[in-house]
């Protein structure tokens, strides 16, 4: 099965991946994947939150992740920019 993985979005993008047969278990919170194009050389472990079924989910869950991420910036800016040496 196909799905997209945002863990790594803000560094190397979406990655699209395969899903190994039978790694996915009841209950359990991780399955395996192995990239596309073997983009990671071995397969890796994701967990559930992190992964998505459809593209579009993905790009609206990276989409969010920039935003934090500019956010968190700007907050550090705001503090560098406060900051004064005497």
């Amino acid at each position: 099965m196909k799905v997209w993985i945002t863990k790594y979005a803000l560094t190397d993008g979406i990655i699209e991946a395969q899903q190994i047969p039978g790694s996915a278990y009841d209950g359990k919170e991780y399955a395996f994947f192995v990239g596309k194009n073997s983009q990671y050389i071995t397969d890796f472990y994701i967990p559930y939150e992190e992964l998505f079924w459809d593209k579009n989910s993905a790009i609206v869950k990276a989409e969010e992740m920039r935003q934090k991420k500019i956010a968190s910036l700007k907050k550090q800016i705001e503090k560098l920019e406060e900051m004064r040496f005497e």
